[in-house]
């Protein structure tokens, strides 16, 4: 398989770009990113692009699935109108651009609660992409719905808080549904999620993710 990847330097991408290069069902991966990065094999094929001059790069999204595990924070991005941007806008315009160009398996990594008619902006977000992607009309599309990621060496304050809080839970016996998720588990449910041979719509949350990976 051909794959294609945005959101490869983040903490669930990485990991999945490096299960992608040692997996020999794909033979080549295709990488979309804003700075070049020091990593080179021979399967990869790293795109320096502008999101937002997609007439310069829409010809190189092509392939047998996309991956995309894009986001950013409201902190890193500064207001929530940059978050859209990057986590919203910039997504749903690579996958239409994927369908157009006749990408049919699409495999996106959203959040957990998410709805778009959620109270919180985050979540009210991330559900209106899901419902967006969805009229794209890819024939196979999966949508994960993580809960907390256990992102390795991660420094995002309220992420580690929230982390402590349902490990915390988990012990007492509640939350069990939202056990926290490493992101090379996620980025395995991922792979195998493609690979399956059966066309639909998917959304897997929770224990489902863990099943997927294994």
């Amino acid at each position: 398989m051909h794959a294609l990847v945005i959101g490869a330097t983040g903490a669930t991408g990485i990991d999945l770009l490096d299960l992608l290069l040692k997996d020999d069902s794909f033979h080549q991966v295709d990488i979309f990113v804003r700075r070049d990065l020091d990593i080179q094999h021979k399967k990869l094929k790293v795109h320096v692009i502008d999101f937002d001059k997609p007439e310069q790069w829409k010809h190189l999204v092509k392939g047998d699935v996309l991956f995309s595990c894009l986001g950013t924070t409201l902190k890193a991005a500064g207001s929530k109108e940059a978050q859209w941007k990057v986590d919203y806008d910039y997504q749903f315009q690579f996958a239409k651009l994927a369908r157009e160009n006749n990408v049919n398996n699409y495999v996106l990594v959203s959040s957990g609660f998410s709805s778009p008619k959620s109270r919180f902006f985050y979540t009210r977000m991330k559900g209106q992409l899901e419902e967006a992607v969805k009229s794209l009309g890819f024939p196979k599309l999966t949508i994960f719905n993580p809960p907390v990621l256990i992102r390795k060496n991660s420094d995002r304050t309220a992420e580690v808080a929230g982390l402590k809080a349902i490990q915390l839970f988990n012990k007492i016996g509640i939350f069990h549904s939202q056990n926290p998720l490493p992101t090379e588990i996620l980025a395995k449910a991922m792979i195998n999620s493609a690979r399956t041979k059966e066309n639909g719509i998917f959304t897997l949350q929770g224990k489902a993710i863990w099943e997927c990976a294994e």
